[in-house]
């Protein structure tokens, strides 16, 4: 570092860029060490600040879990609501939106939510969390598939299988069991199949 730039004062971060960049390397830190080894100390340690800003922003180590799931859902929710925007009114342009956000989303950070989720376990967060933005996520697909079921309606068992069959396509696509394009077509085709089946 040259003496030019050890004079210079670093900017400021406010709370909001701060939890970006903390967030942002507790990902790199899920994906290069392993969900074991996230922790509030390391997380400061890494991002080159003390541990009170960290604490700051995440009170517990599941905290900062928690604020890695939301972060993870909020970017998928964005995502399909953009693609559904620009999509045509026909069963099969919705399924394959559909398909491509959840494989899509899975694929950025695939590898490093089931270690999150694993992380939650058991921890009276997860369940409301999982449950906070899954319905939410589903209602959009309701919303987006039920104009072309015969009963005008999606059921809860549609809706169970769409996220069974989203979870282990993108799963298998993230870990290069099945090629991504090959999953979504695939995922597509059950999204759409399970709708016309609806009675």
């Amino acid at each position: 570092m040259s003496s030019e730039e050890q004079a210079r004062p670093r900017k400021r971060l406010s709370r909001s860029e701060r939890r970006r960049q903390l967030i942002a390397v507790a990902w790199q830190m899920v994906r290069e060490e392993g969900t074991d080894a996230l922790s509030l100390g390391r997380l400061a340690e890494l991002a080159g600040v003390t541990k009170p800003v960290v604490y700051d922003h995440f009170d517990t180590r599941n905290g900062l879990l928690v604020a890695l799931y939301e972060e993870y859902d909020t970017r998928q929710s964005a995502l399909l609501d953009r693609l559904l925007a620009d999509c045509e009114a026909t069963l099969q342009a919705r399924a394959a939106v559909i398909a491509a956000a959840y494989v899509d989303c899975v694929m950025t950070q695939g590898q490093e939510m089931p270690g999150v989720v694993a992380a939650l376990a058991g921890s009276p967060e997860l369940e409301a969390l999982k449950r906070g933005y899954e319905d939410p996520f589903l209602d959009k697909c309701r919303q987006a598939l039920a104009p072309f079921a015969p009963t005008g309606d999606i059921g809860v068992a549609g809706l169970r299988l769409l996220v069974g069959a989203g979870d282990a396509l993108a799963q298998a696509a993230a870990s290069a069991e099945v090629e991504p394009g090959l999953a979504k077509e695939e995922l597509s085709a059950a999204i759409s199949a399970m709708v016309l089946r609806q009675k």
